[in-house]
């Protein structure tokens, strides 16, 4: 018997970073996943923890490097966080984090941005993935997670499959909504990755709203092909699309037409569309 790989770490390690500019305050606040590859193979088979990092220990540097580094962003935050581990443990070799965004929009009063007052941003949350190796540049990608839009025309699901087990009606005019998992993956780094995943998310949704849409398909491989000739930057795009259905109501029992106008929102069960598009 022999262990073949081992990792271990601290999850869900939150922390809400205020960065000051005079009187205005900007909040960053993550949720971080760290796990560590390296020397550790005698704590698990020797009961040996000489060489073992605790997990607080963990969670205490992501507070540290933050006390340290309150205006980052989240990506070159958590390069910052690999960072310090490859400085102060010898026996780390790797280390990937995952970073989710709790997004805070800043309330305005009487037409003016407030200094330091907030609303939740509940559209989604903006993600980081970061792997490490001694030595080596880090992979990183970013995107973002349960991301909803809709639009409520100029989308159709026709022309499939018949069989006898087909039952679903063609339409050339339906609601195409969902809730959006993307990531993208750089190659290069960006001026801004803040500013850059805006602009992905802007372009996508350019396409999304303004072209027909024949499937959640189709519209899911020309939004990543659009963010690619956007943004030479990122070098492929992952696109994860759950279908959000609105089911037209049969009112005739009630001697009434229903024209696109009533519908039955349900997303269980639902259909999965994913995608992952890259340069050739």
């Amino acid at each position: 018997m022999t262990l073949i790989s081992s990792t271990y770490g601290k999850g869900r390690v939150r922390v809400m970073r205020i960065n000051k500019v005079g009187a205005v305050q900007e909040p960053r606040e993550l949720s971080i996943n760290v796990m560590l590859t390296g020397k550790f193979s005698q704590v698990f088979t020797d009961k040996d923890n000489a060489l073992a990092i605790s997990t607080d220990t963990m969670k205490n540097l992501v507070n540290i490097v933050a006390r340290e580094n309150l205006a980052l962003g989240a990506e070159d935050f958590c390069a910052a966080v690999a960072q310090r581990f490859f400085e102060r443990y010898e026996q780390v070799d790797g280390v990937t984090l995952k970073a989710r965004e709790t997004k805070w929009k800043r309330l305005e009063i009487d037409g003016h941005p407030h200094d330091h007052s907030f609303v939740l941003d509940n559209n989604g949350n903006p993600i980081v993935e970061l792997a490490a190796e001694r030595g080596k540049l880090p992979e990183i990608s970013s995107g973002v997670s349960g991301f909803t839009f809709m639009k409520t025309t100029r989308s159709g699901w026709d022309k499939y499959l018949m069989d006898p087990y087909t039952t679903i009606r063609e339409t050339r005019d339906r609601i195409a909504a969902t809730s959006l998992e993307a990531r993208w993956q750089w190659k290069a780094v960006p001026a801004s990755y803040e500013n850059t995943n805006t602009a992905i998310i802007d372009t996508m949704m350019q396409v999304f709203a303004t072209t027909y849409s024949e499937s959640v398909q189709d519209s899911l491989y020309r939004m990543a092909m659009a963010a690619l000739a956007a943004v030479p930057e990122i070098e492929t795009v992952s696109l994860a699309a759950p279908n959000k259905h609105y089911l037209l109501m049969n009112l005739e029992a009630f001697g009434l037409t229903n024209e696109n106008a009533v519908f039955l929102p349900t997303d269980e069960p639902h259909g999965q569309i994913e995608c992952v598009v890259g340069r050739e």
